[in-house]
Protein backbone atom coordinates (compact mmCIF):
# COMPACT_ATOMS: atom_id res chain seq x y z
CA UNK A 1 0.00 0.00 0.00
CA UNK A 2 1.21 3.49 -0.77
CA UNK A 3 -0.02 6.88 0.36
CA UNK A 4 -1.24 9.78 -1.75
CA UNK A 5 0.19 13.24 -1.22
CA UNK A 6 -3.13 14.29 0.34
CA UNK A 7 -2.91 11.42 2.85
CA UNK A 8 0.70 12.32 3.59
CA UNK A 9 -0.24 15.94 4.35
CA UNK A 10 -2.84 14.73 6.85
CA UNK A 11 -0.40 12.27 8.46
CA UNK A 12 2.34 14.88 8.73
CA UNK A 13 -0.09 17.16 10.54
CA UNK A 14 -1.27 14.34 12.82
CA UNK A 15 2.32 13.33 13.48
CA UNK A 16 3.07 16.77 14.86
CA UNK A 17 0.36 16.30 17.47
CA UNK A 18 0.79 12.63 18.36
CA UNK A 19 2.95 9.62 17.61
CA UNK A 20 1.72 7.70 14.59
CA UNK A 21 1.39 3.91 14.56
CA UNK A 22 4.54 2.15 13.32
CA UNK A 23 2.90 1.05 10.06
CA UNK A 24 1.82 4.60 9.22
CA UNK A 25 5.28 5.94 10.13
CA UNK A 26 6.90 3.46 7.74
CA UNK A 27 4.52 4.36 4.90
CA UNK A 28 5.07 8.05 5.57
CA UNK A 29 8.87 7.72 5.58
CA UNK A 30 8.77 5.75 2.32
CA UNK A 31 6.63 8.40 0.63
CA UNK A 32 8.76 11.27 1.95
CA UNK A 33 11.91 9.59 0.64
CA UNK A 34 10.44 9.65 -2.87
CA UNK A 35 8.39 12.85 -2.94
CA UNK A 36 10.26 16.13 -2.60
CA UNK A 37 7.04 18.13 -2.48
CA UNK A 38 5.73 16.25 0.54
CA UNK A 39 9.11 16.31 2.25
CA UNK A 40 9.19 20.08 1.77
CA UNK A 41 5.68 20.31 3.22
CA UNK A 42 6.82 18.29 6.25
CA UNK A 43 9.75 20.66 6.78
CA UNK A 44 7.57 23.76 6.46
CA UNK A 45 4.92 22.40 8.83
CA UNK A 46 7.59 21.52 11.37
CA UNK A 47 9.12 24.99 11.06
CA UNK A 48 5.74 26.65 11.59
CA UNK A 49 4.98 24.45 14.60
CA UNK A 50 8.33 25.33 16.21
CA UNK A 51 7.82 29.03 15.48
CA UNK A 52 4.34 29.01 17.00
CA UNK A 53 5.67 27.30 20.13
CA UNK A 54 8.34 29.98 20.52
CA UNK A 55 5.77 32.75 20.13
CA UNK A 56 3.45 31.01 22.57
CA UNK A 57 6.27 30.50 25.08
CA UNK A 58 7.15 34.20 24.95
CA UNK A 59 3.54 35.14 25.56
CA UNK A 60 3.37 32.83 28.57
CA UNK A 61 6.40 34.52 30.13
CA UNK A 62 5.20 38.04 29.34
CA UNK A 63 8.27 38.89 27.22
CA UNK A 64 7.17 41.73 24.96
Amino acid sequence: MSLTCKEVARLVSEGLDQELPAERQALLRAHLALCRGCDSLRERMGFLRRAMRKVSDRGDRGDD
